[in-house]
């Protein structure tokens, strides 16, 4: 694209409940073309070339508390922080940019990623305010939390995953390692209009397959109605398991929260 590069690692959030996900799609409202459109304006009037990498991606409507891409351009950033001012003052309100940090061309945004943390909250009983559709998901009627806190611990370790993804191919790695999967009460976010009670499922690993949480999550609700038992869900995790349920948490109540690199 350009001879000389300079890299740069810069790190985000932003709240997804307007957008059709993080990959640039034609004719839709995307973070990447987002990004990409304002990075335009920030650089106009120069001889810049550029182009944007990002750390994975975002179904639509799923949200970050810590996001990252890679900035491949062919001018060095002389001033860090007035870059990162003037990307913000231009970016939608709902995107802010974190942290800008020049990496070398060793670095690679998808393969050094050490760990990627996901939470997924939600309440249970009458509808909410409408406020809260952004960051939440509502299942109402009952579910019995006890049980999905069990259930959620039976996704840690490795385990075949196959059940727990869309359109699995052939050549998909399945057995993926879950460092962390906990169901708690929700004291993370907070405000006048939530719930009195809310929970929150938080899940992180290396990396995760498509709509692998919202299934995970999906299950664990099924699990909390009685459509599912502790057993199914171990038997669901074993090579050549049918998942015997295909419900999919929906996705605005999914954050990823927090992504980390290796040599951090």
């Amino acid at each position: 694209m350009f001879g000389k590069k300079y890299y740069y690692c810069i790190t985000l959030q932003y709240l997804g409940f307007r957008f059709h996900g993080w990959q640039k799609q034609r004719g839709l409202k995307t973070v990447e073309g987002m990004l990409q459109n304002t990075l335009r304006y920030v650089f106009e009037g120069e001889e810049v070339r550029f182009k944007t990498l990002g750390a994975g991606r975002t179904d639509a409507m799923v949200s970050a508390e810590q996001a990252a891409f890679e900035l491949f351009i062919d001018t060095p950033i002389k001033d860090a922080e007035a870059f990162l001012a003037l990307f913000n003052k231009n970016l939608p309100m709902d995107i802010r940019a974190l942290a800008i940090e020049e990496v070398d061309e060793r670095f690679n945004i998808i393969h050094d990623v050490k760990t990627k943390t996901y939470q997924y909250f939600f309440a249970v009983g009458e509808k909410y305010h409408p406020f809260c559709a952004g960051i939440m998901a509502n299942f109402q009627g009952g579910l019995n939390i006890e049980l999905m806190q069990q259930g959620a611990k039976l996704f840690e370790g490795m385990h075949h995953f196959k059940a727990y993804t869309v359109r699995p191919s052939e050549n998909m790695q399945f057995d993926r390692e879950v460092l962390q999967c906990e169901l708690k009460v929700n004291t993370i976010y907070t405000a006048s209009f939530f719930p009195e009670r809310s929970y929150v499922l938080t899940v992180k690993g290396k990396g995760f397959m498509r709509q692998q949480i919202r299934k995970m999550m999906g299950a664990l609700v099924s699990l909390g109605k009685g459509e599912l038992s502790l057993n199914d869900i171990e038997d669901s995790l074993r090579p050549n398991a049918k998942m015997i349920h295909e419900y999919i948490a929906p996705a605005s109540g999914l954050v990823l929260s927090a992504i980390e690199f290796e040599n951090e």
